[in-house]
């Protein structure tokens, strides 16, 4: 008897539909994602049990070195931009329109305002450098500054954008002194909420 033969079907799968999905999904990635920006200074935190997710956006950032010299970052070029014009007028400064175009690009300052103006006529790529390797930090003692630039920094944030959070970032191993100093300044404008950027601590019975 002869044998019947099975007619065999075709394994192959069309792969168009998932190439398709695939460049959409990866599409919208690109769209949606939010770029960090590079910090400064390279900070260790300290860790800490909390989970809050600090948001990606609407942040002021405050970096506090172990030293005490504190940078400040915001995202937003028209944010930046917006609070050097108020901080310059309250001090007496005037920026050129390329010094603003400058500013707006750096996403973190950290000199006094009266060294911010000479610094903005560097190249972009030389004012990071510099500004950490010999700047002092924005101003926030009282006794040598009294108006305390660092306050009217943030309250010039604040003005900008109504939304703007706050949040700190300490090295590990800065004296408390230094962090208290911050925590007081923002108080005395009456910020009295912001976040304190930590890494996640493991406890016990974590897997």
């Amino acid at each position: 008897m002869p044998k019947v033969k099975v007619k065999r079907k075709s394994t192959a799968i069309d792969m168009t539909a998932m190439s398709d999905v695939t460049v959409l999904l990866l599409t919208f990635f690109m769209l949606t994602s939010t770029f960090v920006e590079p910090e400064p200074v390279q900070i260790a935190v300290p860790s800490s049990v909390s989970e809050i997710k600090i948001p990606e956006t609407n942040v002021l950032q405050i970096l506090v070195e172990a030293d005490g010299r504190i940078f400040m970052g915001v995202d937003g070029p028209a944010i930046r931009v917006a609070m050097l014009r108020d901080v310059a007028e309250q001090y007496g400064y005037e920026f050129t329109d390329q010094e603003l175009v400058n500013f707006q690009e750096s996403a973190f300052f950290g000199v006094p305002l009266s060294q911010l103006k000479a610094l903005l006529d560097l190249p972009l790529e030389d004012q990071e450098k510099i500004m950490v390797a010999q700047g002092t930090g924005v101003p926030i003692d009282s006794t040598a500054n009294p108006s305390n630039e660092f306050k009217a920094w943030v309250k010039a944030a604040r003005k900008a954008n109504r939304d703007v959070r706050i949040s700190i970032k300490a090295a590990s191993n800065t004296p408390y002194s230094k962090i208290h100093l911050v925590m007081s300044s923002l108080q005395d404008i009456r910020e009295n909420r912001y976040n304190l950027i930590t890494t996640l601590k493991s406890v016990a019975g974590d897997f």
